[in-house]
Formats: structure tokens, sequence, C-alpha cells
């Protein structure tokens, strides 16, 4: 599905794109979840669709949608809830962990959530963003691992690369919310993050323990 050539009924949208409108993290969007009300069912067309993650909207009005990626399906991810946020256009998303609260702010769409509900990666960090830039694949080992270094840190700057390592088909996850999340509460800080090809993910933590993880989505395929 590399050109997005999707069956009727399934957005494509590209989230955290760079500043240029390019990159970002393809995202299938299964308009109505009625169509495939089975857990097998949306398992196998996440699967065939094989981005690194598809979200089923179940209802449009109140946010209710799950996410599948080619392997499982996922309780919370950044980047699908960042990216159906900006396509029903609402304020509140209903997940099992909880309501994640979404705004839009000029070119930026933004999900604000807790680090606990995000799935547990392995934050490694590099001495350079050259380091990180060099890996030409997963490094060895087992489990979801978030690669950074910093490219400017008084600025909040850092290069990053992830690799689910899960045996799904995705080698290299090209923007992930959830591990910038978690990077962002462990640091304390906002970040301005480059990851995969060019991608750009913005976060911000807030007093109260909560994380808003913000960047750019467009429409790349209707089916």
């Amino acid at each position: 599905m590399s050109d997005y050539d999707v069956p009727a009924g399934i957005d494509v949208l590209r989230v955290f794109c760079g500043p240029d409108g390019r990159h970002g993290n393809a995202l299938g969007v299964v308009r109505d979840g009625r169509d495939h009300p089975e857990r097998a069912a949306r398992q196998e067309l996440a699967r065939r669709l094989g981005f690194s993650e598809t979200v089923f909207v179940d209802d449009p009005e109140r946010g209710h949608l799950e996410i599948y990626t080619p392997g499982l399906r996922l309780p919370f991810a950044g980047h699908p809830l960042v990216g159906a946020a900006w396509l029903l256009d609402l304020e509140i998303l209903e997940l099992e962990v909880g309501e994640v609260f979404a705004r839009q702010d000029g070119e930026f769409s933004w999900i604000t959530a807790r680090p606990e509900w995000a799935p547990p990666r392995t934050l490694e960090q590099y001495g350079s963003a050259a380091e990180v830039e060099a890996l030409t694949g997963p490094p060895p080992g087992e489990g979801w691992l978030y690669a950074w270094a910093w490219e400017d840190e008084a600025a909040g700057r850092i290069r990053a690369r992830a690799f689910p390592r899960r045996g799904d088909g995705i080698v290299e996850d090209e923007a992930t919310g959830a591990a910038a999340l978690l990077l962002s509460d462990r640091l304390n800080r906002a970040l301005n993050i480059r990851q995969g090809r060019g991608s750009q993910i913005l976060t911000a933590p807030a007093p109260d323990g909560t994380v808003e993880i913000g960047g750019r989505v467009v429409l790349a395929a209707q089916g």
C-alpha cells in the first residue's frame, strides 16, 4: 500500500510532516468502523494495509475509535490520534485509557495525553545526531527502541529514529508520537524532534503531568 492505492472508505493521512509538507507517518483511517465490527477482521485489514497504524472510527461525533498495528491492537498511540483529531475535527477523542483532548493551532494539530498511557519504549540516548543518522537498521536487541540524540540541547532540538522490533513488517517507524511523549516527560521539557527521513514532532509537558504532542497533518489519499 506504499502508493496509497487504498480500498473505498479509507483515508490515508501523513502525520507529523516536515516543514516542507513532506514525509510524516502514513496512517490509515477507516471512516466507518461498523463495516469491520469484529476485531479479527480489523486486525486482518490493518495487516493488509501495512501502515504502522490503522484507525477504525466507531463514532465520529464522540471520537470513539480503535487503533491497530499490522500485528496487534493498541490502547494508545500518538500519530493515529493526532491524525484522527485533525480529520474528524474534534476536541475530545474517547479511548479505553481515557479522554484525549485535541486542538488545532494554525498548521499544527495537537493532542494532550498522559505518559502512563503510552506503551513501553526503550529511550536510548546516542552521543551525537550523526550516530543516529548512521544507523542502517534496528540495532541488536528486543523490544521497541527509540534512538535519539541532541541536535541542539539549548534549543530542545532532537534527532531521533524508531525501531519497533516486533516482527510485523514495520522495520522503522517514520514518526512516533508515543515515544516523543515519553521522552518529553523524561526530560521534562518541550522538544522539537526530527525523526525518520524528515518528520517533525513537537512536544510540551504541562504542570499536571500531561504532555501535548503536535505536528502537521495532510490528507494523502482517499479511498
